[in-house]
């Protein structure tokens, strides 16, 4: 089968997603012991560090972050339209977010599909400095997931492949409500443990 397929169809995804993730919610293991964060679970790792990103206005949780192999792996689902992608459309999105920014933005085929390399200014004190971040996403059913790495994994393969492998174990819970396409899947709170 070749890519463009995919591209016909306005998704973009690894030709095994539903075997080897990310997963939707009716693909993931039952039994395996996920930390729930509403519209995304993560499988527990040894060395990995989460965050919930939020709102500062509305409080509502908006990505999360996953710190992990010396990098660092913020995602956030979205919904999507059940025939159409969102990643094609997103990627020449930020292109032009990156470089209106000053910074510098290259597309390129990485494990996941097609992703972008980027150089995006930050500033740290009085000066700005460029900092390397590897956006990727994935088409599911229903589904968008963006993930945005930084850290090591966006030069280092052994650490890039890790990162990879954190992104690809998450289970995107769409959930049946309707949802305008573009809009981020609910985020919560994961459980104390012992309260699940």
């Amino acid at each position: 089968m070749s890519d463009d397929t995919t591209e016909d169809a306005g998704k973009s995804a690894p030709e095994d997603r539903s075997e080897s993730g990310p997963f939707d919610e009716s693909e993931a293991n039952p039994v395996r012991p996920y930390i729930d964060l509403g519209g995304i679970k993560v499988l527990p790792r040894e060395g990995l560090n989460l965050r919930l990103e939020v709102e500062e206005q509305t409080k509502r949780i908006v990505a999360v972050g996953l710190d992990y192999a010396d990098s660092s792996l913020q995602v956030q689902p979205f919904a999507a339209p059940r025939s159409s992608g969102l990643w094609h459309e997103t990627r020449s999105q930020i292109m032009d977010q990156v470089r209106a920014q000053g910074g510098r933005v290259e597309e390129r085929e990485g494990p996941l599909g097609p992703e972008l390399l980027a150089e995006v200014p930050v500033m740290a004190g009085d000066a700005s400095q460029m900092r390397l971040a590897r956006f990727v996403g994935v088409d599911g059913p229903r589904w968008f997931l963006r993930g945005v790495i930084g850290g090591k994994a966006t030069g280092d393969l052994e650490a890039a492949a890790q990162v990879e492998d954190l992104f690809r174990s998450i289970v995107v819970v769409r959930g049946g409500t309707p949802m305008p396409p573009r809009d981020l899947i609910p985020l919560k709170m994961p459980a104390a443990p012992g309260t699940a």
